[in-house]
């Protein structure tokens, strides 16, 4: 089987990270040839750093015929079984060459107004007639309701996998440390949770807090911290490329994010077996192992952190291997790339 992963966006987001996590899985286990197709950068670079077969392409606008005429080239001398597209102008460009050659398209969506209800969009769609694949049922039915023109046998919901730590969590740090790896952005929340610790500092607990990543919000989150008195309660880590190595030395991630599709970040915690303690938005609790870690209120989000660090050493522990056992036999990386091995096969016998 051939695949060809296409992508025009221009930051990285998480159907990127999803899309090399896929492709190196199918390459992997199941023996596929996956090409990956973008824009020069670091989404490229980074395909290219795991073996990956990359094409480098210049867009241009919708619809461009120059830009369809290489698509054409490319899937032909790849010989190309699908095509599994982004964002709208993978859809008018990849897209177009896809269905001029017959071969069937994959809408792979990250959120729910990624698709916008215009007449484009309902024109290309009733065209070239592509399966949409979402990464939950939150986005599945966001879908629907805001695009009328969708059935619900259209879309196929396959819960993102991520690549478990080989074995279980060993130890449980003292003090307890927590960590976020969300962008430093308004809509992440990390004020929340920056205030919720100030208060369990006043109340004498001891913690520690890694704040991994950068964003708009770095130098007003840093002043925050120092009026609250935690520079000494947490580590500023800045952009890493290799979270996952940071994720090993925590014990609970913080999530406080007000808008979520399905957040890769909670996703690679649990895969180390970190204990989730997330805010209920978007697909989060169709992840969670337990609704006891969700919060939508302040102060049971404050409620959980205090309930966590009363816990016993050998409790948490305990929790934390549940959570990494949880998460192999639900998210493992492999078994979501068969599911998506599958659901391509399917398509194929029906053309």
């Amino acid at each position: 089987m051939q695949i060809a992963f296409v992508n025009s966006t221009h930051k990285w987001g998480g159907v990127k990270t999803w899309t090399l996590d896929v492709a190196l899985a199918l390459k992997k286990y199941a023996k596929t040839n996956c090409i990956i197709l973008g824009r020069k950068g670091p989404f490229l670079d980074k395909a290219q750093e795991l073996s990956l077969r990359t094409y480098e392409i210049k867009f241009g606008p919708d619809y461009n015929p120059i830009t369809i005429a290489k698509f054409i080239t490319i899937f032909k001398k790849e010989n190309i079984h699908y095509v599994i597209v982004n964002v709208g102008k993978d859809m008018r460009t990849a897209g177009v060459a896809a269905k001029i050659l017959n071969i069937p398209v994959i809408h792979r969506v990250g959120l729910p107004g990624d698709m916008k209800n215009k007449i484009d969009v309902r024109l290309m769609h009733k065209w070239i007639k592509p399966k949409i694949l979402v990464p939950c049922e939150y986005i599945k039915q966001g879908l629907l309701k805001n695009l009328p023109f969708l059935q619900s046998n259209e879309i196929k919901v396959i819960l993102t996998g991520k690549e478990p730590s080989p074995t279980p969590p060993q130890k449980v740090h003292t003090p307890l440390q927590f960590i976020s790896t969300s962008q430093l952005n308004p809509d992440k929340g990390h004020k929340d949770i920056l205030f919720a610790l100030c208060k369990l500092k006043q109340q004498g607990y001891d913690f520690h807090y890694h704040i991994v990543g950068t964003g708009k919000s770095e130098q007003e989150l840093k002043q925050l911290a120092s009026q609250l008195q935690l520079n000494d309660k947490i580590t500023w880590h800045g952009f890493q490329k290799n979270v996952r190595n940071l994720l090993k030395k925590a014990d609970v991630f913080i999530l406080a994010s007000y808008s979520e599709g399905l957040p890769n970040s909670l996703l690679e915690a649990m895969a180390e077996g970190l204990i989730p303690v997330a805010r209920n938005v978007g697909g989060v609790k169709e992840i969670s192992p337990s609704h006891t870690f969700l919060w939508e209120e302040e102060n049971l989000f404050l409620s959980i952190l205090e309930d966590l660090l009363n816990t016993q050493e050998y409790k948490l522990l305990k929790l934390k291997k549940e959570i990494w056992s949880f998460f192999q036999k639900k998210f493992n990386l492999l078994q979501k790339s068969l599911e998506l091995n599958d659901i391509l096969y399917k398509i194929n016998s029906k053309k």
